[in-house]
């Protein structure tokens, strides 16, 4: 793979980018320590496989894979309208678990937010990331079929829309009673974005081997739902922050640290799918190791910029990355990046990819 490919494969990964390449881009914030991470920005095409979201708060981080790995993976919230119990849709955490609480800073995230559900049988909530700046991502599947709910500021929303104009002729839409417009990529790929309202916009997007008539009967079945539906349908294994320190103890159990790592930092990644915050956190020590050899290169301090070289080369052999590698192509970019520093290359070209700051 060379230097370029890596780069394109990192980019199309990234939901934390603000430009567009790829299904989902996003920035993302330190915000809602309970919640969320990642914003995608103006153009997206779906990926084949889950990515993960950027593993710093405010950066860009490089995730490839659907999109929060490389792999893969709007709009403004009327008065929502309570349902009586949860859609079917939803993957909500199983009984015997015990109900999932939440902070009052979530709740007051998820209450700000649009909260869109499929209440049709058979779909569940399966990537999960962002509420961060107005901005995030809940992505549904069912069989074959997948669909996006990204969801962005407001003020974002003409760039949005001009970029979207330029795919095919626009049709009126209409989602959970809200007004919004389609676009046509392909036979088998459309979006909708709703118009903005309450500070933010939304867009859905297809994934799969989808058909028109599905795709509609699907978007009828969207409804909004209050906070406690809309947080009990994502996906039970979502790390929150108050998880984060005792997921990231083991992810990091066989991952050498670059010095001065601090591990309180995995807090602010927000609410995220189990790929994501592993990715997150990788990404996090990869940026923390490419300082440390930038810093040795510096200091002429050869032996430290082996270290560093050689400690990211190890990455083959991280148990984290090798367990997402079926699921989404950010490990294969880390991966990449140490083969590259073992080689004697200069990794700096390489920290927007990890979402470095």
């Amino acid at each position: 793979m060379t230097d370029e490919q890596l780069d394109r494969v990192v980019r199309a990964a990234d939901p934390y980018r603000t430009e567009v390449i790829g299904r989902l881009d996003g920035a993302a914030q330190t915000l809602l320590e309970e919640i969320m991470s990642s914003a995608p920005a103006p153009s997206r095409r779906a990926m084949t496989r889950r990515l993960v979201t950027a593993a710093a708060a405010a950066a860009v981080l490089v995730a490839i894979l659907g999109v929060a790995a490389v792999a893969r993976r709007h709009q403004p919230a009327p008065p929502h309208q309570a349902l009586p119990q949860a859609p079917s849709t939803t993957g909500a955490a199983p009984a015997a678990a015990g109900p999932r609480t939440y902070s009052a800073f979530v709740l007051q995230a998820a209450e700000e937010n649009p909260r869109l559900l499929i209440d049709e049988p058979g779909w569940k909530a399966t990537t999960v990331y962002g509420f961060a700046e107005k901005s995030g991502t809940i992505g549904f599947t069912k069989g074959t079929h997948k669909l996006e709910m990204n969801w962005y500021e407001a003020a974002r929303y003409d760039d949005y829309y001009r970029d979207r104009s330029e795919v095919s002729a626009r049709e009126k839409a209409t989602v959970a009673g809200r007004p919004g417009s389609l676009v046509t990529y392909s036979e088998h790929d459309w979006a909708i974005m709703l118009e903005p309202s309450n500070g933010t916009f939304v867009e859905l997007r297809t994934d799969g081997d989808w058909k028109r008539a599905d795709f509609d009967r699907t978007v009828s079945h969207i409804v909004e739902a209050d906070v406690p539906t809309w947080l009990d349908a994502l996906p039970a294994e979502i790390v929150t922050p108050a998880e984060a320190g005792a997921a990231a103890d083991k992810i990091l159990a066989d991952v050498p640290l670059p010095p001065g790592f601090d591990k309180s930092a995995v807090g602010r990644f927000g609410t995220n799918d189990p790929y994501q915050f592993g990715a997150n956190v990788t990404g996090l020590v990869g940026c923390g190791w490419l300082d440390e050899w930038e810093r040795a290169k510096k200091a002429g301090d050869f032996a430290a910029q082996k270290r560093a070289s050689q400690a990211m080369s190890s990455s083959h052999k991280w148990k984290v990355l090798n367990d997402m590698n079926a699921e989404g192509d950010w490990p294969e970019a880390v991966w990449e990046i140490g083969d590259k520093m073992a080689d004697g290359a200069d990794p700096s070209h390489y920290r927007q990819s990890l979402g470095c700051r």
